[in-house]
């Protein structure tokens, strides 16, 4: 998942971009870029609702995996207030999921806070990476 800008102001320009994949196996992990949240707030934002509706159809498709849904934050506040709400941002993606069919005996949700980044967090655009949320591949 991610985002693609696509307006380039010519008609005739073509767009070509490369998507790595990935295989579907125990170990295997994705950042889940458009699952969104206000700062500071664990509630899924409306403009995620493609993101998880790929992710229902995903693990519709294949009844069988476990996963394990990920919250992480940037290292900006106390650290177990960010531990607390990547905890409760991992929680509602596994509720939505749960809502919508998916057995709760496949799903573990984790809150990192900011122990694993991804990025530098001196720079916004490091923390911006930091605060994501993640889907594993558990078996």
């Amino acid at each position: 998942s991610d985002n693609f800008e696509t307006s380039t102001g010519h008609t005739d320009t073509a767009l070509f971009i490369n998507i790595p994949l990935q295989p579907l196996e125990a170990g295997a992990t994705v950042i889940l870029k458009n699952i969104f949240f206000a700062s500071n707030e664990f509630i899924i934002k409306a403009e995620s609702e493609s993101e998880l509706n790929n992710l229902l159809m995903l693990l519709r498709d294949n009844p069988n995996i476990r996963v394990m849904i990920s919250g992480h934050t940037d290292n900006i506040g106390n650290a177990s207030s960010n531990l607390n709400l990547s905890s409760n941002r991992a929680k509602s993606v596994l509720q939505f999921l749960q809502q919508n069919g998916i057995d709760a005996n496949r799903l573990v949700a984790k809150g990192w806070g900011a122990t694993m980044p991804v990025a530098d967090n001196n720079t916004e655009e490091g923390r911006a990476k930091n605060r994501r949320t993640e889907l594993s591949i558990l078996k």
